[in-house]
């Protein structure tokens, strides 16, 4: 049997990007299961949404974003974290970078272990790394909700907490005259589910609830297509909820009954396989996300640091 390269350590080829206009002054770039990130146009001001892995790759999406506005960007809004979402911050030039308060305290306790963690799982991502000047800190937090007068007849956005979900800091933005929203990785569209820093049980029940809350007609998750039209947008929330609860449910059986974290991964990946196995970085996630709902569902309530040595380890120990 081929043991499985580390995590996306061999996935070097190119993703197709693709720019979308979703409304006037609204915009998303996709890209075949890697990040995708967003931009706002206010009357006079831009805000961009993510930041991407690094100021090289951040560079090339706002060269894209050029090509339709050149208004500078006033916020940065991003949505959590993760190294491969907010390192490419500086190339933005922004006058304020927003996140939740969560999200700054994540930094300041596990950003620079992320950032070696995640560049390492994801080479292909971390284009042109040596132009990262350091860890990204927002200057603007807040708890709960953030609303941003986007100027003229533009109406308003919306940063909303929903609750512990993807991390313990995930926001979305929302645009309610346009129905649209930006999830960030609460909500992938046929995309894996990363969850090795997650709170599954609260993701999957009151958060992603307030999610399909805002009843949006367009849906920008973190990774996959965009999501148009209601019936879409309901499937990508359905889709990820059903990821989560089939986890839930296989992880907890294997540890009611006295089995190993292996036992449990062999199980999850049995069950999920047949429908997701075949989506964007599906091998490369699971097992980050079995080891971190075998330590949930026995008390560990906040995620263990992930280091670059702890991912091989759990690699290893699980996909070997």
């Amino acid at each position: 049997m081929t043991k499985k390269a580390f995590a996306s350590s061999a996935d070097l080829a190119e993703k197709a990007q693709t720019l979308e206009v979703l409304d006037d002054g609204v915009y998303a770039l996709t890209a075949e299961g890697d990040p995708n990130i967003g931009a706002i146009e206010g009357e006079d001001f831009l805000v961009c949404f993510e930041a991407l892995a690094t100021p090289v790759a951040a560079g090339e999406w706002l060269a894209k974003l050029r090509e339709h506005t050149d208004k500078p960007v006033r916020y940065l809004v991003l949505s959590h974290y993760h190294a491969v979402r907010v390192l490419g911050a500086s190339a933005f030039d922004a006058e304020v970078i927003v996140a939740h308060e969560n999200t700054r305290a994540l930094v300041a306790e596990r950003g620079k272990e992320d950032w070696e963690s995640e560049f390492g799982r994801m080479p292909r991502l971390a284009k042109g790394a040596d132009s990262v000047p350091g860890l990204t800190w927002p200057t603007l937090t807040f708890s709960d909700r953030l609303t941003i007068d986007l100027g003229g007849d533009r109406g308003d956005l919306v940063l909303q907490y929903c609750g512990r979900g993807h991390t313990e800091g995930d926001i979305v933005a929302w645009l309610p005259r346009q129905r649209i929203l930006y999830a960030g990785d609460l909500v992938e569209a046929e995309a894996a589910l990363y969850t090795g820093d997650a709170f599954h049980r609260d993701w999957a029940s009151s958060t992603l609830d307030r999610v399909a809350a805002f009843d949006a007609e367009s849906l920008i998750g973190g990774r996959g297509g965009v999501s148009r039209g209601r019936e879409a947008v309901d499937a990508a929330i359905a889709q990820t909820r059903h990821f989560l609860d089939t986890m839930i449910r296989e992880v907890g059986a294997v540890r009611e009954a006295g089995g190993t974290l292996k036992e449990a991964f062999e199980r999850t990946h049995a069950a999920l396989n047949d429908q997701y196995g075949h989506w964007p970085i599906f091998e490369h996630c699971l097992p980050f996300d079995v080891s971190r709902l075998w330590d949930e569902l026995g008390g560990v309530e906040r995620p263990v640091v992930w280091t670059a040595e702890r991912d091989r380890e759990v690699w290893d120990q699980l996909q070997g």
